[in-house]
């Protein structure tokens, strides 16, 4: 009797598309940071004015606050701290963010995380790293610039304020209100990254091979931006731990927790929210340079780099 053999076929493996790693040269890490360069000279700047002075003077609109900056220098008054602050943070922060965000995005993926986590991992370290490296001194200089007409010496300059600061305080009082930062940049980036993959996941629906059109792109990044400011309260507590500001009943050490503690004694739950209508602006233009912009340099640097090899 002839014995028949059945053979079950093994389903096919599944084939997963190729993790390709962008490709982060050095001269693209000097394109992220011209990109964030272009961005804060741009409009960039003005909207920090305008959210770092509504954080520091939790009493006043966003009307006011356009008059006040207008009245303390003209247009000139919406750019306080480009130069040499701004530039300097934004010309290191910006390759810092997207060589270390790439890096970690592509390692993420590898490891099998989805889209989305991968981008919010990368935001998350690239966040911290740009804080830690190089926005802290920045980031308080810019602020003083901003506030210090609230200082009891109102004619004293920016570098005779952070010089006073050096001797009273040394390097840790030039980076006061850096953790605060850390936290900031930390769901900033995070948020921003992961939001947007997400949002680009969402419109790529069940072919998440297509590549999508520039329009989906941009309102992905923009999604990014806008819901990404759900973290204002640790801006507000920034700008007040780095605020030139002075009185009677403000703590003389402020960490994170006193900060907090005295912004709510002071202008309640919604004093951690002042700033955030400026700030959201801010966010969805700078993820769109930075995300949107980000991803087009590096894609357009991988496709030269193919047609070489």
């Amino acid at each position: 009797m002839a014995t028949s053999i059945e053979s079950s076929a093994s389903p096919a493996p599944v084939s997963r598309p190729a993790i390709e790693k962008k490709s982060v040269s050095f001269q693209n890490i000097l394109l992220g940071a011209a990109i964030q360069t272009f961005e804060v000279s741009t409009l960039g700047q003005p909207f920090e004015v305008v959210k770092t002075h509504m954080a520091a003077n939790r009493g006043d609109s966003i009307a006011t606050s356009l008059k006040k900056t207008y009245a303390r220098g003209g247009i000139a008054g919406f750019y306080q701290g480009l130069i040499p602050w701004a530039w300097i943070e934004a010309s290191t922060k910006g390759g810092v963010l997207l060589f270390t965000s790439s890096e970690v995005d592509y390692r993420a993926r590898v490891a099998g995380f989805s889209h989305g986590w991968a981008g919010l991992f990368g935001g998350v370290v690239g966040g911290v790293a740009q804080a830690y490296t190089t926005m802290g001194f920045c980031t308080f200089m810019k602020t003083v610039e901003v506030t210090r007409h609230k200082s009891p010496d109102t004619n004293a300059s920016t570098w005779r304020i952070a010089y006073d600061v050096f001797q009273r305080e040394g390097i840790r009082g030039l980076n006061r209100g850096v953790s605060a930062v850390a936290l900031r940049q930390m769901t900033n980036w995070g948020s921003r990254f992961g939001i947007a993959r997400v949002t680009e996941s969402v419109f790529r629906g069940k072919d998440s091979s297509r590549k999508l059109t520039t329009a989906e792109r941009l309102a992905s990044s923009a999604v990014g931006g806008a819901l990404a400011c759900w973290n204002q309260p640790l801006e507000v507590i920034r700008v007040e731990m780095q605020s030139q500001a002075k009185a009677a009943d403000r703590p003389a050490n402020l960490n994170l927790f006193s900060t907090a503690r005295y912004i709510y004694q002071k202008s309640g739950f919604l004093g951690f929210y002042r700033g955030v209508t400026p700030r959201i602006g801010l966010s969805v233009y700078l993820t769109v340079c930075m995300v949107f912009g980000g991803d087009s340099i590096k894609a357009y640097f991988n496709d030269k780099q193919k047609q070489r090899a």
